[in-house]
């Protein structure tokens, strides 16, 4: 039947995260500075019945790819009670089969705090569950937009931040006694939502049972790891020199052959040809020998983080201009199409967001009603169906009071789950200035329909009574981008 959300009590209690979004610089530093706000919070320990409700029971619909996570271990968005968006990551139940030595693993990683990094924030080690919480990064891999990109190939600036990001990243976990990272490639290179570039912190974590410090193309694997099979700092700069690669010539290419390029002096072979004069020789020829130097078959002739930050800054371009336009991603600021149920709800108009719902209709609850048909004989799901009717009818003619009381007990009860009753209460708390619980009954109602865009539009008008105007924003971004993807689905239907 999907997650039983009435059974659970109270899902969305408060946190000691304080949901906001992030700012940085767009001048570069020789060096990244470690982070210092409070947004990120301390790290912390949550229950497995908290990340399963983050992601709405684990649904297939969160499930991302963007955070270069391949099976058996899985990664979800998630978003918790304070609205923070995470991902959270389960590992298959044989990878960690000590759970203290995984909690305090996870802990010494949580202990770094960079903008460089995608950072973690927590974790969970119940019973034979593993799982990890970090920050959720909206703008998917380098793999992405350097390899499978739609409309406009990455632009060289944009490259150049890239690699002076990471190797920041790198110098600040190596100066916290972090150096290693295991399986340093596209997939690990997240973009936030202001289309900077992270590193992700989950290749920090220690090799567990059931996975391997690189992938399994020996093309891409540092010659060291191949004759121990262990990773050392300087296979990290290895891998840096294959990222170097990567972005040079916009492909996953080999780097045996790209060094044979590199000898023959056919370096022109290695570059993409979509950067056709967005650098000069020197800087190209620069990023060649760097890479160069990374690839070396002596661990101990590779630069170390600090020469590579002492190289790539000298190279960047466009230093003043933020990453979001050199990425061509719509900004957080910027406005985005809305739905008149948007417009509604970006404005907390009760009285047009009850009109429009009126016109459009709730979602129905196929699902739940056709899984219990075969109960509805029985004498508790009858009452529990009279107490929705008369909900149902108390919402029509606007005794919003009655209708929480009907409501209400209808959840208790427990028999049935139903999107629609929470979004119906959520509207009548928001008619009764009860902001805080219209808030966490629309999440209930994202919990048991995760792509349901009118859950996330009511969310916004909840944190708009709230005065949290960034997270009401990032929601009815959300709605959008639901109801677009609804509406793409329909028509493509018909």
């Amino acid at each position: 039947m999907g997650c039983q959300v009435s059974r659970l009590g109270p899902c969305f209690g408060q946190s000691q995260f304080k949901a906001s979004l992030i700012e940085f610089p767009e001048s570069e530093k020789e060096e990244s500075k470690e982070s210092t706000t409070p947004r990120m919070g301390t790290f912390r320990e949550f229950t497995f019945e908290q990340l399963r409700n983050a992601t709405s029971c684990f649904a297939v619909e969160n499930i991302v790819s963007e955070h270069g996570e391949k099976a058996p271990n899985v990664v979800y968005k998630g978003k918790l009670e304070d609205q923070r968006r995470v991902a959270v990551k389960r590992f298959n139940k044989n990878a960690w089969p000590d759970a203290t030595q995984f909690a305090e693993e996870a802990r010494m990683v949580g202990e770094l705090r960079n903008d460089r990094l995608a950072n973690l924030l927590g974790c969970c080690c119940q019973d034979d569950e593993r799982l990890l919480v970090a920050e959720y990064m909206p703008n998917e891999t380098l793999a992405k937009h350097l390899f499978h990109w739609d409309s406009k190939p990455m632009k060289w600036a944009m490259r150049l931040r890239v690699v002076l990001h990471i190797a920041q990243a790198l110098e600040y976990c190596t100066n916290k006694g972090r150096a290693l990272y295991h399986d340093l490639n596209a997939y690990r290179i997240l973009f936030d939502e202001d289309g900077n570039p992270r590193l992700s912190s989950f290749g920090l974590m220690k090799n567990s049972r059931d996975g391997k410090s690189y992938s399994t193309n020996l093309a891409f694997t540092p010659p060291e790891y191949l004759r121990t099979g262990r990773v050392t700092p300087e296979s990290v700069i290895y891998s840096f020199g294959t990222l170097l690669l990567d972005l040079l010539s916009g492909k996953h290419i080999p780097p045996s052959h790209a060094l044979d390029l590199i000898r023959d002096r056919n370096i022109q072979m290695l570059v993409d040809s979509c950067l056709k004069g967005q650098f000069s020789s020197d800087d190209g020829t620069e990023l060649v020998r760097l890479a160069s130097r990374c690839l070396q078959y002596e661990a101990r002739e590779r630069p170390n983080t600090k020469a590579l930050i002492a190289s790539l800054i000298p190279l960047q371009k466009d230093v003043e201009v933020p990453s979001h336009l050199l990425m061509g991603i719509p900004h957080r600021a910027s406005l985005f199409p809305l739905s008149p149920l948007g417009e509604a709800c970006s404005r907390n108009d009760i009285t047009a967001i009850l009109e429009i719902l009126e016109d459009l209709g709730y979602k129905d609850d196929e699902g739940v009603i056709n899984e219990l048909s075969f109960q509805m004989w029985t004498d508790q799901m009858k009452e529990t169906l009279s107490l929705r009717k008369v909900g149902d009818a108390a919402f029509t003619q606007k005794d919003f009071a009655t209708a929480i009381q009907s409501y209400t007990q209808f959840t208790d009860a427990g028999t049935m789950v139903s999107p629609t009753v929470f979004a119906r209460r959520s509207l009548c708390y928001l008619m009764t200035d009860m902001n805080q619980e219209a808030l966490n009954d629309a999440m209930q109602a994202q919990v048991v329909s995760p792509v349901w865009h009118v859950a996330s539009y009511l969310q916004a008008a909840a944190l708009l009574a709230l005065g949290k105007e960034n997270e009401s924003r990032l929601a009815l971004k959300e709605g959008a981008d639901l109801e677009a993807r609804r509406t793409t689905a329909s028509d493509e239907k018909n």
